[in-house]
């Protein structure tokens, strides 16, 4: 398994649990507006897996939690085996995940090695421009979203507010695709670094509170919606 860095504590990243954050290395998306730039290329990654779990378990009684994030984490042969191990130290598990490879979600599902799971949506997943992922991903994100509203683990949606992916037409989309049970969490566009500088020159404008707010209102009609 690749990993790209490690944020050792953090209080923000698995709801009420203190955790320690693994950054896989390499993401099957190419989002020009993606806030972890260097982690997006497939790379050797910079941080050896024993390191971590070693640190994981001169932790144990002090964290709760371990977050993989990314990059996309379900693009690494030895996630499973990498849970496994954060799981018999006694760690709760979530998987920030974009949603391309529903199997292997559902895989570490069922092998009770996931306690919950973020899936950003970029957009509707039929509705994925080109500019964001290879057209044919949409239907694996269509698929883990339809598990993850279905499957009883504890979930959540999210989708970062930026234009011009995002407005009133596309949330309204995107709500009404995963309508259900599981909360969906806009979040602010932070424009400190992207993977594509130049997007920044096409598209500075980020939504504001008024029109986040109004994002909030649409998404209300068809499930959980919260702004963080």
């Amino acid at each position: 398994m690749r990993i790209g860095g490690m944020l050792k504590t953090s209080t923000l990243d698995f709801p009420s649990r203190l955790s320690s954050v693994v950054f896989t290395q390499g993401c099957d998306f190419h989002c020009p507006y993606c806030h972890n730039p260097d982690l997006a290329p497939a790379g050797d990654g910079t941080v050896p897996v024993a390191s971590v779990l070693s640190f994981l378990e001169r932790r144990k009684g002090v964290l709760d939690a371990v977050v993989l994030s990314g990059g996309e984490p379900t693009l690494q042969d030895g996630l499973e085996g990498f849970l496994a191990g954060a799981k018999g130290l006694g760690y709760l598990v979530k998987l920030d995940t974009n949603g391309s490879r529903p199997a292997v979600v559902e895989k570490l599902a069922r092998a009770g090695l996931l306690d919950y799971v973020a899936l950003d949506l970029k957009a509707a997943p039929d509705e994925y421009p080109g500019e964001l992922a290879p057209a044919w991903l949409s239907a694996g994100v269509r698929e883990t979203m339809a598990f993850l509203r279905d499957g009883g683990i504890p979930a959540e949606f999210r989708t970062t507010c930026v234009h011009p992916f995002i407005g009133p037409d596309s949330i309204l989309a995107l709500a009404r695709a995963a309508s259900g049970r599981v909360p969906l969490y806009l979040q602010r566009f932070r424009p400190e670094k992207v993977l594509n500088p130049a997007f920044m020159a096409l598209h500075p404008r980020q939504p504001g509170e008024a029109e986040i707010a109004g994002f909030q209102k649409i998404a209300q009609d068809f499930l959980p919606c919260h702004v963080r």
